[in-house]
Parts: C-alpha cells; structure tokens; sequence
C-alpha cells in the first residue's frame, strides 16, 4: 500500500504551512550557484500543491520571502524576484487546472512593482477558484504581523472603536495578514533545521510540527505523505487529557 493509500481522508489538517528550506545547500552540494537550488524548488512547490489539491487539503501556506530575507545579497534579492514573477506567469495554468485560488500575507507592498503586478493579476484571475487556497507569504514577519495588529486595534481603541474589555482572540484574529484563514494544524520545515525562524507565530500555537532532514528541492509527495502520516498518529489534546478526548 502506497503512502497516499495509507492517509485517512477523514482526518486531514485543514491547513498546512510549509518552511521552504534548503535551496541554497542543496545548490552547493551540486557545486552549483544558490539560485540553481531556488529554480529547483519551484518544481517542488507545484508539486506539493498539485499533492494538496489531489487529496483534499484546503490550505496551504508556503513561507516563500521573508522580512529578514531583505538582508540577503542584493543579487540574490532581485533573481529571486524575477524567478518569482516567471513562476506566477507559468503556473498560473496549474492553479486553473486544479481550481486553485491565490493568496498572499506579508508587506507586499514592499515587493517591487513588477511582482506585485503580477501578484495582482493572479490573484483576480484565480479568486473565484474554490478547491484550494494557496496563500504564499512574502516580505513577511510573524513579529511585524503581531507589531502591526497591536498597533491597528490601539487606533481603535484610542478611536473608541473598540473597548480594551473587548479585546479578545477573536479580535485579534480578525486584523492578522491570515484574518481569512484557520489556524495551522500542521507546519512542515525541510531541510533539518528545527526552528519557526518568524514563521506564524500566533496561528501555530497548536499546529503539530515536523521536521525533516530533506532539502526543499528533493522534497517530493512521499515526504509529504510521510508528514501526514505523522500528523494523524498524534494525538491532538489542545490543553485537555487522553481520557477527556475518549
């Protein structure tokens, strides 16, 4: 029986986020330059969307670029945002395919024009799309999302908008980046490294995590079923006991 025979579609997380990782190593590994490994990845990234869309997931967040990413060699920076607007342009006939809808999180208005146009197009062309959502979260921050929520619900309470008495976890879900998602249930990082690196940090609070030694561009369905299978041989408590979940 294949990994995907043995899945139980009855008990599949509602959302998966995955950390990308491992482009630049496995490039040197190859004795080639960091953006053959950013190329590679892509073709993992259709991949494990097509995966999603074929077993039933309803979202998925792929942490593509993030605020610390701007650090970066700023070679490196504007490749990946070429590799990223290229990408946009070529998969969009997958996401059609597969009636998959478009979405980002993040301070894209920090992107440069080019791909925000992009973005854009893709997102109104993919946005009555219902089997999926597919959110990519670029130039984006766990720390800067939660900093720019607190600072969005204190204009309204200095407004009078709001009560602080009124402030709960609803409100704040409400004026995160992710305010149209469900939480995380299970979060993915390949390539060994086992830390969130400002990654959701408010919505993971009880997804279940794993970790694998694969690097992103040898990341394929199997270690993808291999994950699930993992998630669903946990038992999931949120806070209560064995024996209240009987």
């Amino acid at each position: 029986m294949s990994l995907k025979e043995q899945l139980n579609t009855k008990n599949l997380p509602k959302h998966i986020a995955i950390i990308m990782d491992g482009n630049g190593r496995w490039a040197k590994q190859k004795g080639r330059l960091r953006m053959f490994g950013h190329e590679n990845g892509t073709k993992s990234v259709r991949e494990i969307t097509e995966a999603c869309a074929e077993i039933g997931i309803e979202n998925l967040t792929l942490y593509a670029f993030s605020t610390e990413n701007w650090k970066r060699p700023k070679i490196e920076v504007q490749t990946l945002m070429r590799l990223l607007i290229s990408s946009l342009k070529s998969e969009i006939k997958t996401l059609q395919k597969n009636n998959i809808k478009l979405n980002t999180i993040g301070n894209t208005t920090d992107l440069p024009n080019k791909v925000q146009r992009e973005l854009l197009d893709v997102i109104e062309q993919t946005k009555n799309n219902t089997r999926m959502t597919l959110t990519l979260a670029l130039s984006y921050g766990s720390r800067d999302e939660l900093l720019n929520t607190i600072k969005q619900i204190s204009i309204k309470v200095k407004n009078n908008i709001i009560s602080p008495e009124k402030i709960d976890e609803s409100v704040i879900n409400e004026h995160l980046y992710t305010r149209n998602l469900p939480d995380v249930d299970l979060l993915i990082r390949t390539s060994g490294e086992q830390r969130i690196s400002n990654f959701l940090l408010w919505q993971i609070a009880y997804a279940e995590l794993f970790f694998t030694d694969v690097l992103w561009p040898d990341f394929t369905k199997n270690h993808f079923y291999e994950a699930i299978l993992c998630y669903q041989n946990r038992e999931r408590r949120f806070g209560k006991t064995s024996e209240q979940l009987k």
